[in-house]
């Protein structure tokens, strides 16, 4: 397993936000429950990016790992949950290892990085949802997320397919 470069609220030059799009569709299109149902286009995919990547660098952190060719390999976003009384804690959105590069431990690499830079920015809990029944439970509880709360049949994935949205959170320790 190679290590990756991770930058946290790169700058969005047109030709990364066209990468992270590009890596957003494909792990849609793979199945990864990251706000859309396959089959997705770039051109599907661009409002919400773009929309989400214009908060990156305010109030919300966009966390970027490149691998040694500095293409984009995995991402997420760190969002501010907009409340004074919630400033202590961040949402983990839209957690993407492109499909390519999946069983390399980048998502794990991912999720150590995003501890990181919770805890420079004093954080003291990260928070997440996830579609139920994608079995990506398992993968944060490795991470030392535990469930908090369940909605039964939040996510219509299509007629008659509906999944229960769950809840995660997980403490985030200061350094010796």
């Amino acid at each position: 397993m190679s290590q990756l470069r991770f930058v946290t609220d790169p700058e969005l030059t047109p030709e990364l936000v066209d990468e992270l799009i590009e890596v957003w569709t494909d792990v849609s299109n793979a199945g990864g429950a990251v706000g859309f149902v396959p089959p997705v286009t770039t051109a599907d995919v661009r409002p919400t990016a773009e929309a989400a990547f214009a908060r990156c660098g305010g109030p919300d952190h966009l966390l970027v790992g490149f691998d040694a060719d500095d293409r984009v390999v995995c991402s997420l976003i760190l969002s501010d949950t907009g409340s004074a009384l919630r400033s202590h804690w961040r949402w983990i959105l839209r957690v993407m290892v492109h499909p390519k590069h999946q069983g390399r431990g980048y998502g794990d690499q991912l999720m150590r990085a995003a501890e990181s830079v919770a805890r420079d920015l004093g954080l003291e809990s990260l928070q997440l949802t996830l579609r139920g029944g994608t079995g990506v439970d398992g993968f944060y509880a490795r991470h030392g997320y535990v469930e908090v709360g369940r909605v039964p049949g939040a996510i219509r994935v299509a007629p008659g397919d509906d999944r229960d949205e769950v809840y995660m959170m997980r403490r985030i320790e200061t350094a010796p």
